[in-house]
């Protein structure tokens, strides 16, 4: 992507202006004085944060709302068929796609610190982002979840550092400009697009050559150490619980849903590392924001003070309330590997039983994945499933959420059957969801966590389970 086609560049239009991918590079572009507009189909708190930022939004995607911009940018998730976006490809002015002008604006950061990994990219982004932020640094951030510290998915600073999710999804990574690579783990993903766990590591090994600077990779993770052989001209930093580690987790002890262990880098004693969020996965995740920020320079109290003070991302084990004993969360794992160690964390906690109300994401993920989502969702007490979300596909592989719930245990696992000859519309969902939400309403007891689970719209549901409870309260 040629890095100066913003030169000279005054008014940028987005469509769909309102996604949390796009915000914070409404943000970002904002602060360096663009003129920018808008346009969106959905009313959402992002929208409206757009809006107090003083940038026009038009609601509802026209041609028209493309009017006077030189340069157009919009959403992987606009379809070819969208008016605005074929009035913008018409008009002759230069449009790019999100992660394009993501790319762009990472390499106008001195130090961009990327975060990659199949699993915990957003986790880990955001305990980055509290570190600096609650040390005083003035960064810039793009993070694929809400992170409450900045009031959302991002924020536009004056310093040099940008702190970056990056997402391997059709090597969207690879359009970055890396100074730290950070590599949490490398797991089979994406196989529709990647076919092969090694092609997924060949792309992991493409993004460290990209990186200008350090790379800090899970030295613990077999694919990982993989993906950076054969990098030379940079600083390699490993972390993990192995003795080879620069930066190792010594003595993890659970709290309750806390965690805590000892940092060693290079051997000695660095101190304790209290975190909030439960989970061994979480152990690791922040073990590479302190590896990173150590690396940057921030001392090792305000490392400390700022993983004590993180609290989790949104969607990420996130507590929505507790109604007579009943506690009602929410988690974005969609693959198993993600399912395996949320559940894992939560069994840990001192709940009776751990409901898993899981939505699975995409036709090809559940085939290819479909043994090991059975093996991951046997952990949960009772696991309750939704119809699949197709998202971005058509169901060629005539996969069904019942070809899951037969090889499960049938005493704990609940599955609504659906006319799986009926259109897939938004009215079927719905009625799949307040089954859903009826069910677990009505057989959850106190002391149980009702945990709803994947990366599609299944949070609606903890938000039904949640209404439902509190109108049964007051009766």
């Amino acid at each position: 992507m040629n890095k100066s086609i913003l030169d000279e560049k005054k008014h940028i239009h987005f469509i769909g202006i309102g996604g949390s991918g796009m915000y914070p590079l409404a943000q970002i572009l904002h602060s360096k004085g663009f003129y920018l507009t808008g346009s969106d189909n959905n009313e959402t708190e992002t929208l409206q944060a757009v809006r107090n930022m003083g940038i026009p939004v038009m609601f509802g995607q026209r041609a028209e709302n493309i009017e006077g911009a030189d340069l157009i940018v919009h959403t992987a998730a606009i379809m070819a068929d969208n008016p605005e976006l074929i009035a913008a490809k018409a008009s002759g002015v230069p449009v790019l796609e999100r992660s394009e002008l993501l790319g762009i604006v990472s390499s106008w950061y001195q130090n961009a610190v990327c975060v990659s990994g199949t699993h915990g990219k957003t986790t880990t982004t955001s305990m980055l982002a509290q570190i600096l932020h609650d040390a005083g640094v003035d960064l810039s951030a793009f993070i694929g979840g809400k992170l409450p510290c900045i009031g959302g998915s991002g924020c536009a600073g004056t310093s040099d550092i940008f702190v970056c999710e990056s997402c391997e999804f059709v090597d969207t990574f690879l359009k970055l400009y890396p100074d730290t690579a950070v590599i949490l783990n490398i797991d089979a993903d994406h196989l529709d697009y990647f076919k092969t766990v090694d092609n997924i590591i060949k792309s992991f090994h493409k993004f460290c050559e990209l990186t200008s600077k350090t790379i800090i990779y899970n030295g613990d993770d077999a694919n990982t150490c993989k993906a950076v052989e054969g990098i030379s001209g940079k600083e390699m930093i490993s972390f993990g619980y192995g003795e080879n580690n620069q930066y190792r987790a010594v003595n993890p002890e659970h709290l309750g849903g806390r965690m805590s262990y000892m940092v060693l880098k290079n051997g000695q004693e660095l101190g304790e590392i209290v975190i909030q969020v439960p989970g061994e996965h979480n152990i690791l995740n922040s073990l590479a924001a302190v590896a990173a920020c150590d690396n940057i320079g921030i001392p090792f109290e305000q490392i400390q003070n700022g993983l004590r003070a993180f609290r989790g991302a949104g969607r990420r084990f996130e507590i929505k309330g507790e109604i007579d004993g009943i506690t009602i969360a929410d988690d974005y794992a969609h693959h198993p590997t993600e399912l395996t160690a949320t559940l894992r964390a939560a069994k840990e906690m001192p709940y009776k039983r751990i409901w898993a109300v899981f939505q699975p994401f995409t036709f090809s993920r559940t085939v290819q994945h479909l043994e090991e989502f059975a093996e991951a969702l046997s952990i949960a007490d009772i696991a309750v499933l939704t119809d699949i979300m197709g998202s971005r596909e058509k169901n060629t592989w005539n996969i069904y959420t019942r070809n899951l719930a037969e090889i499960m245990d049938k005493n704990k696992t609940i599955w609504f059957p659906q006319d799986e000859s009926a259109e897939y519309t938004d009215e079927r969902k719905y009625q799949n969801f307040e089954d859903v939400c009826n069910y677990v309403t009505e057989h959850a007891q106190s002391g149980d966590l009702i945990l709803t689970m994947g990366c599609g719209d299944i949070n609606k549901v903890a938000k039904m389970i949640l209404e439902t409870l509190k109108e049964k309260h007051h009766e």
